[in-house]
This record gives structure tokens, C-alpha cells and sequence, in this order.
């Protein structure tokens, strides 16, 4: 692929002498490319996501960004490139400080980076993700699961990332809402040129959303292609499961 973005090579992750829960997993990501990254619970996903981002060192392998080794970064190297790499967790409950409103949220980012923030920025990250500019004043629990996560995505798009980890983004959400959800990532992707790793345990959400899909059994790559290649010829038997085992989803 031409312009790769992001790059794991052969990453390994053990907990003690005896636990791998990651073993020798390796792909990359081209810029504006969006890869679904699909297993079930306990699978290392999530795991995996966390060693592209360096929130988890490596036992072993390399992940490079834009063709440097974020393993090799320095603290303070790391903390300029940590603007570029955000990340959406699963549960938008416990994402949220619900002692803060979401003026002190979204501004939150620029505070750490030492930039400067204007209410006029903290109003258009609320009108990107189709909140009203009244949410600023309001406290976390005052909102719904969807309007909370939509909360945490202008938040982690604040610094204009190039790299958004979407770690099972809408799997808290019942499904209407959750396809909202989905369809305001493929509208930023397109207006903001964004870089994705969706992580999910849905092949028909991964295939709604993502140009490559990536499939992990215990730790493991076993498959790796484009989506509509994986999903409807998939060669790997646990693959297939996957796909049996999740319903199809409307998302218009």
C-alpha cells in the first residue's frame, strides 16, 4: 500500500512467563484508510490497539507511525505525537468525568497540550458531531448513551488527529442509536481525512464501515483482507462463524 500511516510488525504481548495474548500480529494502515480489527471477547484486540497508541509496551515487534518507531520515542517525543493518535473507547458512561461539564471536557485536550481554546472552537466541535451549543453547560449524566459518546468523539478529535482508534465504539448503544453513531464517523473520516482502526466482534458492522478487515482468534491474525473479499469469501472456518453469527445491520 502506497502512504502508509500506521504499521505493526510483529507484535507480541505476554503477562508472565506462561500468558501470550498477543502472538507475532502484523498489518498496516494507509492514510484515510479505515481497517476493522474483529475477534471475539478475550481475542487481544483491544490489546493490540493499545501497543499502536504505546498505552501497552510490547513484549516484542515494532509499530511504526508515519515510518518512525514509536517505540523508540522519547517521553517528550511521544507527548508531541500523542495529538496525532486519539482514541474512542467502548463504554461512554465511564469515559466522562461527571464532575466536569463539557465546556471543561472538550477544552481539556488543549489544556494538556498547552494550546489555546476559544468558545468558538468549543461551539463547532459540538455542531461536528450534531450536538446543540447548549451541551456545553450541562454535566455528563444529563445526556444519552449516543449523545455521550458523540461527546467523547468531538473531544478526541479536538487537536485534529490523523490516527482514531475506535475501540467498540458503539457496542454500549442499542442499535439505532448506535448506526447514528457510525454513519457521524464515516461523515468526519470524509470531511476531516481521518485514519481509523475500528476494533469490533461485528462482521457486518466492520463490513458497513471498514476497506480491510483483520480477523484475531486467540491472539493471532488468521485473516486479513479487503472487506467485501473477507465477507463474502471468507477462507478461515472461524471467520465464517463470525459472520453466521452476527445479524445484518441497518444503517440508514
Amino acid at each position: 500500500m502506497a502512504d502508509l500511516l500506521v504499521e505493526a510488525r510483529g507484535l507480541v504481548k505476554d503477562y508472565g512467563a506462561t500468558a501470550r495474548v498477543v502472538d507475532d500480529v502484523s498489518f498496516a494502515i494507509a492514510r484515510g484508510e479505515t481497517l476493522g480489527l474483529v475477534g471475539e471477547s478475550g481475542s487481544g484486540k483491544s490489546t493490540v490497539a493499545r501497543m499502536l497508541l504505546r498505552l501497552v509496551e510490547p513484549t516484542a515487534g515494532e509499530v511504526l507511525y508515519d515510518g518512525r518507531n514509536l517505540l523508540q520515542a522519547s517521553t517528550s517525543e511521544m507527548r508531541a505525537l500523542r495529538r496525532k493518535m486519539q482514541v474512542v473507547f467502548q463504554d461512554p458512561f465511564a469515559a466522562l468525568n461527571p464532575r466536569m461539564r463539557v465546556r471543561e471536557i472538550l477544552a481539556e485536550p488543549f489544556a494538556i497540550h498547552k494550546e489555546r481554546c476559544t468558545a468558538e472552537r468549543l461551539r463547532e466541535m459540538l455542531r461536528e458531531v450534531g450536538l446543540e451549543e447548549s451541551a456545553l453547560e450541562r454535566y455528563p449524566h444529563e445526556f444519552s448513551g449516543g449523545q455521550r459518546q458523540r461527546i467523547n468523539i468531538a473531544r478526541a478529535l479536538a487537536l485534529r488527529p490523523e490516527f482514531v482508534v475506535l475501540d467498540e465504539p458503539v457496542s454500549a448503544l442499542d442499535v439505532s442509536v448506535g448506526a447514528q453513531v457510525v454513519n457521524l464517523l464515516r461523515e468526519l473520516q470524509e470531511k476531516l481525512g481521518l485514519t481509523y482502526l475500528f476494533i469490533s466482534h461485528s462482521m457486518p458492522l466492520v463490513r458497513y464501515l471498514c476497506d480491510r478487515v483483520a480477523v484475531m482468534q486467540k491472539g493471532r491474525l488468521v485473516e486479513l483482507g479487503e472487506c467485501e473479499s473477507v465477507c463474502c469469501a471468507p477462507q478461515e472456518r472461524y471467520t465464517q462463524e463470525l459472520i453466521a453469527a452476527t445479524p445484518e445491520i441497518r444503517t440508514a
